[in-house]
């Protein structure tokens, strides 16, 4: 609510955003709203682009390059340079 210039901006985007939850369910929505803030997408149509295209289902950014870095003989990784 603070990016907006008027709160009631702010307000009315949130209000649609937990409306959202109506249609694609709350854990969906959450997942949705986890993903936006991390991404700073903060805006009703960035929660709705999530949720429709199935990103909340796939994992975050983060969570998936810790699970399998890259082996390859041209990388130096983090070794190299302490």
């Amino acid at each position: 609510m603070r990016s907006r210039m008027h709160p009631q901006q702010g307000f009315r985007s949130c209000l649609g955003i937990l409306r959202l939850g109506k249609s694609y369910g709350e854990d969906r929505l959450e997942a949705a709203a986890i993903r936006a803030n991390q991404i700073g997408g903060r805006s009703y149509k960035s929660v709705q682009s999530i949720l429709k295209n199935g990103l909340d289902r796939k994992p975050l950014p983060d969570e998936k390059s810790s699970e399998n870095p890259i082996d390859h003989a041209n990388i130096r990784g983090k070794k190299y340079y302490n």
